[in-house]
């Protein structure tokens, strides 16, 4: 039997060649090197394996630090920033060069009036003096990447508000009390360990507008092409703390959170104060979350007004950019040390929550039941509508379960419903009550634009104590009094791309109005079809079947809602099927 160091050296000899960092896979190694580290039999055989971890994220962080040669896969701008392989996409010179892209954004507004409307009118000297709001979450080398950003920024006289690690949601929030011209976040949100990312939003605070985006991904590869630019100084990466850069101010942005929730109380109705009293005094509510290692680790206990940990049980909450071998997302299978933390708890009234790294996503359970963001937005809705009296419309992605449909339209709201991403909320910010997708993100009317995890816990602990239910009964109740709806979704790898993919998809038009789908065995005829993302093809009984193309990622989406519980994998067969009719399942 192999000695651990001899493992260790025939994995890293599998993987990595000396000085080579251009065909070393680190993040391979870093997998096998987890899973031993996972199965370790006593501490010592974990130290050694997580000294064996740290030689490799050695080598990362100079991959990081000295990669000079183009990414591997281009700049592409999606539904939520730009994502790449660490160090081979993101590191040092590339996040350096699209940080230049986006001040030329400032320069062009001058000359064009779309770019200059969605910049929020801001021109480069005013950039300059209102400054961005600058963080990243807890991937590894996120500091070395937010110091080259920080570095391209004061040499071009930019004020820096540096919030370190942090949250999207707390970031976004930053951008609105300090009425800054715009924000980066160095995160690829859920993906795994391999990933970094880059977030950019301009003055409103949210994801930036497609003319935006489409500009500094175009900008960004001419200039990563070039080598050089107007912009990028000399030298990026300075051993200087970001904290002794002239033009850096260190910014709290769970306080500039906290202050955006209060100062808008009148608009959505959460008394946030008099919500942590309430909690405090009350102890028949446990909650308990899981940030999965992530940014939003450190700021969940002062979020909720340090209780104490019988009342509050953090999980994973840990550094860790590992995320210890896990896709660090919102979903059942990471749900499960949630649900067993709870099921050790004797309160009545239990609130579980998993967040992933960059805190924009959220998933509940009450310990009985789990609850997707399909069910808690539109609970969010009825909430604020019925129990905080705010009238309003309602707005959900194409992609989004009907539950809200069902409440807007029994209680006489609109529905605003657009293509999947964030972004597309911007028409009706400022009038819908809620506005959330099905990938677990919301926020609501005063707050950020940007999805918020902290939002969504701060609204299941309100329901909880001010119905004194579990989140599971109050879905029931709702269920109950404007219909039952099964939604589900998943995704697959695909070998094609760009428009390759889309032109396969196409051939998923033939599902027309009046045609027929079959699930399971027996005909059901298409009421309804929405094009706007992928196809979504409503069925004569209100179910539904929708694929598009992943905007982050190389995969096909589908998503389906029955009406009847039984029916739901019944419909995700039938998307199988389709799929493989065009080519793309076996």
């Amino acid at each position: 039997m192999m000695s651990n160091k001899e493992q260790a050296a025939a994995i890293t000899e599998r993987y990595i060649t000396p000085d080579n960092h251009a065909v070393s896979d680190y993040f391979a190694t870093l997998s096998e090197l987890i899973q031993h580290r996972k199965t370790a039999r006593n501490e010592d055989d974990k130290a050694f394996w997580q000294a064996e971890v740290n030689v490799v994220y050695t080598l990362l962080e100079d991959e990081l630090l000295t990669n000079t040669a183009l990414p591997v896969s281009e700049v592409k701008f999606g539904t939520s920033g730009w994502r790449g392989i660490l160090g081979k996409d993101i590191f040092l010179t590339s996040v350096a060069t699209v940080t230049c892209a986006i001040l030329n954004l400032y320069k062009e507004g001058k000359e064009n009036p779309h770019i200059f409307n969605a910049l929020g009118n801001i021109d480069f000297a005013t950039m300059q003096q209102r400054g961005c709001v600058l963080g990243f979450d807890n991937r590894f080398g996120g500091n070395l990447l937010a110091l080259a950003v920080a570095n391209v920024l004061t040499a071009n006289k930019v004020k820096v508000f540096y919030a370190g690690e942090s949250t999207t949601g707390a970031l976004s929030a930053s951008v609105l009390q300090h009425q800054a011209a715009f924000s980066i976040n160095l995160t690829p949100s859920h993906n795994p360990m391999q990933y970094g990312g880059f977030k950019f939003n301009a003055a409103d605070a949210g994801p930036a507008a497609a003319i935006l985006t489409d500009t500094i991904t175009t900008t960004a590869r001419q200039y990563l092409a070039a080598g050089t630019n107007p912009y990028l100084p000399a030298t990026i990466y300075l051993q200087t703390p970001l904290a002794e850069l002239t033009g850096i101010e260190t910014e709290d942005a769970l306080r500039s959170w906290q202050q955006l929730v209060r100062q808008n109380e009148n608009q959505h109705g959460i008394a946030y104060s008099r919500l942590l009293a309430d909690f405090a005094a009350r102890e028949d509510v446990v909650v308990c979350v899981d940030p999965v290692h992530g940014a939003s680790r450190d700021y969940i206990s002062r979020l909720l007004g340090d209780p104490p940990p019988e009342r509050l049980v953090l999980l994973r909450n840990t550094p860790d950019p590992t995320f210890d071998g896990i896709a660090p997302e919102p979903s059942s299978a990471n749900m499960q040390p949630v649900l067993a933390a709870l099921n050790a708890q004797q309160a009545p009234l239990k609130i579980g929550a998993i967040i992933d790294p960059d805190g924009d996503r959220i998933r509940f359970t009450d310990g009985d039941v789990e609850i997707s963001m399909n069910q808690f937005g539109a609970m969010a809705y009825h909430f604020i509508h019925e129990v905080k009296h705010k009238k309003g419309m309602v707005a959900k992605t194409v992609a989004t379960s009907n539950l809200a449909n069902g409440i807007a339209t029994q209680l006489g709201e609109e529905i605003f419903e657009p293509r999947v991403g964030f972004k597309e909320f911007k028409p009706v910010m400022g009038k819908a009550l809620v506005f959330f997708e099905e990938s677990d993100g919301i926020s609501i009317i005063g707050h950020t634009p940007e999805k918020d995890a902290f939002i969504g816990l701060i609204l299941a602990i309100d329901m909880v104590l001010t119905l004194g239910i579990s989140l599971g009964q109050y879905l029931r109740r709702i269920e109950d009094t404007f219909g039952y709806y099964y939604p589900d979704r998943d995704g697959i790898v695909v070998g094609q791309s760009g428009q390759q993919l889309l032109d396969t998809l196409q051939q998923l038009e033939k599902y027309q109005r009046n045609e027929n789908i079959m699930i399971g065995g027996h005909p059901k005829r298409i009421e309804q079809v929405i094009d706007i993302d992928g196809r979504k093809m409503i069925l004569e009984d209100g179910s539904w079947i929708m694929i598009r193309p992943s905007g982050t990622e190389p995969k096909v989406r589908f998503y389906v809602e029955a009406r009847d519980a039984q029916e739901t994998a019944l419909l995700t067969k039938s998307a199988h099927s389709m799929l493989a009719e065009i080519g793309l399942l076996p």
